[in-house]
């Protein structure tokens, strides 16, 4: 069988992802692939569908459901795009955008949390985030 990928992660570690944050983004009332967007936008807002799609190594298909079901609860805006009118633009609401204080309160203490009992110390997070990254950019070409 082979690996499927979800935020560049194996499966088994992106559904544990999903398992470890759903508790924290439940405060929220967000999902964790909803979480991802925002991260994005939170990054740099005002973003095409295909660029947010993109940064997260998903299809735009994928991606356009979500943003639909966020745009339902208050959290983002799709507009056309000025230049191109077949690109949609996507933007946080004022919702969203105070959504991010709130976020980095819950994850990094939950994640803290959770990770405290783990034997690994943050010199071997961040190898295996570096490992990881460089696995994700050899399968992007």
């Amino acid at each position: 069988m082979d690996a499927k990928w979800v935020d560049g992660l194996p499966e088994p570690i992106a559904i544990m992802m999903i398992i470890i944050h759903s508790p924290m983004l439940s405060e929220l009332g967000i999902t964790y692939p909803q979480y991802l967007v925002l991260m994005v936008l939170w990054e740099k807002n005002n973003q095409p569908v295909n660029d947010i799609a993109h940064r997260l190594l998903l299809e735009t298909n994928t991606v356009t459901p979500l943003l639909q079901r966020m745009e339902k609860l208050g959290i983002v805006n799709r507009k056309k795009g000025e230049t191109d009118k077949r690109q949609q633009i996507v933007s946080l609401t004022e919702k969203g955008k105070n959504m991010e204080e709130k976020a980095y309160e819950l994850v990094p203490a939950g994640m803290g949390k959770r990770l405290s009992a783990c034997p690994l110390k943050i010199e071997d997070y961040q190898q295996l985030a570096q490992e990881l990254d460089t696995i994700i950019d050899t399968l992007k070409k």
